[in-house]
């Protein structure tokens, strides 16, 4: 869990700081989409890191969300505006699921020129 203090002000400081350069320099393009802030608890035990969720849904006043159980990621999320505090647990079955989908990364190489003109 990272409760550190100086870190905590460290983050606080940094979002306190792009929210005023935004502010008083508004010809900066801002994202289009909404921006989400992860949290995403150490990796322990499926049932551990549940509970660290369960612990900050409790803090932020929020539901787990159903929508994501299928695919093995155990969320929260409050929102402030367009922007999103979420912490997501990702479950050891979905973990599994990605690094087997993934394991022939760089075994197949593509044909076509991916390079772009500058």
């Amino acid at each position: 869990m990272s409760t550190d203090p100086e870190r905590r002000t460290a983050f606080v400081t940094g979002l306190r700081e792009l929210a005023d350069f935004v502010e008083t320099n508004p010809e900066i393009p801002i994202p289009r989409a909404s921006i989400p802030v992860h949290y995403f608890p150490e990796r322990v035990t499926d049932s551990e890191m549940c509970a660290e969720i369960d612990r900050i849904a409790e803090l932020l006043g929020t539901e787990i969300d159903p929508v994501h159980l299928p695919h093995g990621h155990y969320t929260t999320a409050r929102h402030f505006g367009p922007i999103s505090y979420e912490a997501v647990a990702i479950l050891a079955g979905a973990r599994a699921r990605h690094e087997a989908l993934t394991s022939y990364r760089d075994c197949v190489t593509p044909d076509t020129d991916t390079v772009h003109a500058a």
